[in-house]
């Protein structure tokens, strides 16, 4: 269900349910911030908040991606909450001090990472960006809205290379079992997803209603389909705090007053 917040004023919990429609500004810019989550993995403070709103240096998380995504273009955000929920919509209200529209859905049971976009379907009406709502980057994001714009795939997606160190030595073999090369403990390298993704409306039609859904899901149907998606590649700063390595680097950056997302 949509939730327009007026001022802080907490909103109770409701069904899950599509939202009604919500004005667009001329040639407004929409993302959808994903809010959801417990945070597990940042226990035990997360009993007590929902991860987006973890403080990092001045501002909680949340508070960084909308200034940032408002620097960016961004003037209509919809935030998709569920554990904690309304003590994001007490944080960031209806979003008029950041001169942006802010509104939010509520989910009942966890839809999963993307299932939760079933709930934003009357809403959105062009190619739209969906963020997790605990990242911390510098990437250039009105260059990666672009990049989308500039190709004919439907979904775009923001990767960093993230070397993986293997703590054992690694073999390479043919099929007959001979081996070919070994590597002792060596380091990896990946192309990881970011969370962050520019998408078409038509990619809503891949994600069933009322089921949870996540982005793997999503790649496994479209490999399946042979329906095309590109990837952006970011060279620059990713953290993505429900990690507490990253949680903990950020915190460093923010007292040296190096954070990305404050725009300095």
């Amino acid at each position: 269900m949509i939730r327009h917040a007026e001022g802080h004023a907490a909103a109770s919990r409701s069904e899950n349910a599509a939202p009604t429609r919500v004005p667009v500004k001329g040639e407004a810019v929409k993302a959808v911030i994903q809010a959801g989550g417990k945070g597990t993995r940042l226990k035990p403070y997360t009993l007590i908040l929902p991860k987006p709103m973890m403080p990092v240096g001045e501002y909680p998380v949340i508070e960084l991606l909308l200034r940032w995504v408002r620097r960016n273009g961004v003037d209509e955000v919809m935030v998709t909450t569920g554990y904690l929920g309304h003590l994001l919509r007490m944080l960031c209200g209806d979003g008029s001090r950041w001169d942006m529209q802010i509104a939010y859905t509520e989910e009942k049971e966890p839809l999963g990472t993307l299932g939760a976009l079933q709930l934003v379907r009357d809403w959105i009406d062009q190619p739209f960006l969906v963020l997790n709502g605990d990242l911390i980057t510098d990437l250039d994001l009105r260059a990666f809205m672009r990049f989308h714009r500039e190709h004919a795939e439907a979904l775009t997606i923001a990767v960093k290379e993230t070397p993986v160190p293997v703590n054992m030595g690694v073999f390479e073999f043919g099929q007959d079992g001979m081996v070919t090369d070994f590597r002792e403990k060596p380091t990896l390298t990946y192309s990881a997803n970011m969370g962050v993704y520019c998408m078409d409306p038509s990619i809503l039609e891949l994600i069933p209603r009322g089921v949870p859904f996540g982005f793997d899901d999503l790649m496994y149907r479209m490999l399946d389909e042979g329906l095309g998606a590109r990837v952006f590649q970011h060279h620059g700063q990713f953290m993505d705090i429900g990690r507490p390595e990253d949680f903990a680097q950020a915190q460093e950056l923010a007292e040296r007053g190096e954070l990305p997302m404050w725009g300095h």
